[in-house]
This record gives structure tokens, C-alpha cells and sequence, in this order.
């Protein structure tokens, strides 16, 4: 099965090149790497330019005004060509050696969705970070649960793979984060198979460049309502 792999990014410099290398040395037969980049303006466009032209990227996509991430997500969707796409952030906190892990649940056909969980346990690696977020990514992954009749342990993780026949039908509307609950409330309506698997987790601080705040959470309730009832 050729996998698809969507890396969204948006002003990435200092990490972007890192992301591409070890995306592209991965051992996977048939692969294709989808980079979006979402109107940055630190350095990333060029870098990705240069990275294209060095044959590290396959499909490189330039928004001209920013959208999001999901709006990158969306755009990349329409370029797939492998039968298992797989989103990668573009930041190193997931860590693409995952992804054996990741998509052997699909490849022995038991999962048409597979998350990575950062909350798992298990001898996965896990940056010690802040505690609110974590609080809060239980309520909204315990709110998804409740609305669609699931037991997720991590609905906001960004290390998600399918199959590319789950999107059938599926129209992504959410620009931002709100990608994550829109997509994980509308995949389990289809009543797909989801498994998760844990995976290593190298957060990072705002200082050093993590993008998701407050006005994302209260938006993931929205979406999940939005979504799930609408």
C-alpha cells in the first residue's frame, strides 16, 4: 500500500528541514511526502522551495494567505495518491520512527483509523509539560467520547493515519485546530474501526514556537457539538 504523508506548516524554520529529512528516510516501500505550507513568512517557504528542488518533498503546496491547519489538511487531501494517508505536524513533537507503530493496525486490516496516543503509557518517551493543557485535553477528548460513544484517550493528538476511503464523503469546513474534533466526530459516524497505539511525545513550549491556545479549546466544543448534532 503506498502511504501518503501530509506535513502542515506554518513559520517552521528552525524545524522544517529536520521534519523533512527524517519523514524521507523512513523505510516505507511506497511513500509519497505532501508538505503545505500555510503562508509563512519566517524562511519556511523558501526552505521547502529549496527541499522540493532537492527531491525531499513530492507535492509541495504554497498558500498565499493563511488558513490554518485545517485548511492546509484540506488542500493537501486533494493531492493524495497512496491508499493510507497519514498526518504528520510539522514540529517534531511526534516522532516519525512511530510510524510502523502507527499503521500496523491498518496494513493487518483491523483499523480503518488509527491515533496516536501521548497518554498510553508504556516505555514511550514523553516531554513533561504544562499540566492545564493536559487537563484540558481530557475534558474535550472525555466531551468526544460522550458524544460519540467512544473510549479515545487523546481526540487532539496530531498523529493520525487512515484510510484514505474513510475521507469518502467528508468535507473538511474547520480551518484551525478545529480540524481535530471535526474529523474524529465525523469518522466515528461512519462507524469506522479506530484503534490507537502510544507513541513518544516531544511537546513544545510556547516559547519555542506551539501554536494551539485557550480560543482552540473552547472552539473544540463548539466543533464537537457543531459536528455531532448539526
Amino acid at each position: 500500500m503506498k502511504l501518503s504523508i501530509i506535513i502542515p506548516c506554518y513559520n517552521e524554520i528552525n524545524y522544517i528541514e529536520k521534519v523533512v529529512d527524517s519523514v524521507h528516510f523512513q523505510k516505507i516501500e511506497s511513500k509519497e511526502i505532501i508538505v503545505v505550507d500555510d503562508a509563512s513568512n519566517d524562511g519556511t517557504k523558501e526552505k521547502l522551495i529549496e527541499l522540493k528542488e532537492k527531491n525531499k518533498i513530492d507535492i509541495l503546496i504554497l498558500h498565499e494567505i493563511n488558513l490554518g491547519k485545517g485548511g492546509a489538511l484540506r488542500s493537501a487531501f486533494k493531492k493524495t495518491s497512496g491508499e493510507i494517508i497519514l498526518i504528520q505536524d510539522a514540529d517534531l513533537e511526534y516522532n516519525p520512527k512511530d510510524y510502523p507503530k502507527l499503521l500496523k493496525p491498518i496494513l493487518e486490516g483491523n483499523a480503518d483509523v488509527v491515533y496516536g496516543s501521548r497518554f498510553l503509557g508504556g516505555d514511550d518517551a514523553h516531554r513533561v509539560l504544562y499540566f492545564w493543557n493536559r487537563v484540558a485535553n481530557a475534558l474535550l477528548t472525555t466531551f468526544a467520547n460522550i458524544l460519540v460513544d467512544m473510549n479515545l484517550t487523546d481526540m487532539e493528538t496530531g498523529f493520525k493515519a487512515f484510510k484514505k476511503t474513510a475521507l469518502d464523503g467528508i468535507i473538511i469546513e474547520e480551518n484551525r485546530f478545529g480540524f481535530e474534533p471535526e474529523i474524529t466526530v465525523k469518522l466515528a459516524k461512519k462507524k469506522l474501526k479506530f484503534f490507537e497505539v502510544g507513541v513518544s511525545y516531544y511537546g513544545r513550549t510556547y516559547e519555542e514556537g506551539k501554536k494551539i491556545g485557550l480560543k482552540d479549546g473552547f472552539r473544540a466544543i463548539y466543533c464537537l457539538i457543531k459536528y455531532r448534532f448539526f
